[in-house]
C-alpha cells in the first residue's frame, strides 16, 4: 500500500515542518503499520520535493528525520498492545524496547491546546484477572519529548526536551539524550507535541 502527504511533491511550507508529523502523521503510521505486522516502511524521500527528510538546499535535517532517527533508536521489533481511555486527540504505540530489558512507548498528542497526564495500568487488574507483565517502577524512565521551535508548528526546527536539534560544528547529528524522570510520576505529554518513553523495569513476557 502506499500513502502520501500531497500530490506534487508535498505541500510547500507545510511538509518539511513539524506540522508534518501531525498532518500527514508519519510516526503514526509507523506505529500503526507495525500493529498491523508491516514489516517495511519505506518513505518518499532522503532529498527531493517538499516532503524530503533533508532539506533540499542545505542537507540539514527536517524535524521528521530526528522522529525516524528516535523510533529506531528506542523501538524494538516486537509490537505490544496498548490502548488508552483518553481522548482521541492522543495516540499511543507501544514495542519493546531496543536495547533491553524494558519497554518503549511513543506519544504523539495532535491537540493545540490540551495537555495530558498518562498512568499506566493494566485492565486485567480492572476486572480481578492477573496482570502478564511487571511494572515496578523503580527506576527513572527515559524520555525524549519533540516539540516545535517558538511552539508554531509550522517551524523547520524541531526541539528535543526544549533544546534546538541542531547539526554539529563538524555537520554531525547532535547526541539524542533523554532526560530522566522519576518511574513512578506520570507522563506528561505537551499540546502538540511527540514523547518517546522508555521504562527499563517494565517486564513484558512478549519482550523475553
Amino acid at each position: 500500500s502506499e500513502s502520501g502527504g500531497a500530490y506534487n511533491s508535498g505541500g510547500q511550507l507545510v511538509s518539511y515542518t513539524f506540522a508534518f508529523g501531525f498532518w500527514q502523521v508519519y510516526l503514526d503510521q509507523l506505529g500503526m503499520t507495525s500493529v498491523y505486522n508491516h514489516k517495511v516502511y519505506c518513505r518518499q524521500a532522503l532529498t527531493g520535493g517538499n516532503y524530503a527528510l533533508l532539506n533540499t538546499t542545505t542537507f540539514v535535517p527536517n524535524p521528521d528525520y530526528y522522529g525516524a532517527l528516535l523510533w529506531h533508536k528506542v523501538m524494538g521489533s516486537k509490537v505490544l498492545s496498548v490502548t488508552h481511555k483518553g481522548s482521541p486527540y492522543l495516540r499511543v504505540y507501544s514495542h519493546c524496547s531496543k536495547k533491553e530489558p524494558g519497554v518503549s512507548f511513543v506519544f504523539i498528542n495532535l491537540s493545540k491546546n490540551t495537555s495530558f497526564e498518562i498512568d499506566l495500568f493494566h485492565d486485567l487488574n480492572l476486572n480481578g484477572g492477573s496482570p502478564n507483565f511487571e511494572f515496578k517502577g523503580h527506576k527513572e524512565r527515559e524520555e525524549y519529548h519533540l516539540t516545535p521551535k517558538d511552539g508554531n508548528i509550522l517551524s523547520s526546527v524541531v526541539l528535543l526536551n526544549g533544546t534546538p536539534l541542531e547539526l554539529l560544528d563538524s555537520m554531525e547529528i547532535p547526541e539524542l539524550k533523554p532526560k530522566l524522570v522519576d518511574g513512578l510520576k506520570p507522563i506528561n505529554i505537551a499540546a502538540h507535541s511527540i514523547a518517546f518513553v522508555t521504562i527499563k523495569d517494565f517486564n513484558a513476557p512478549a519482550c523475553f
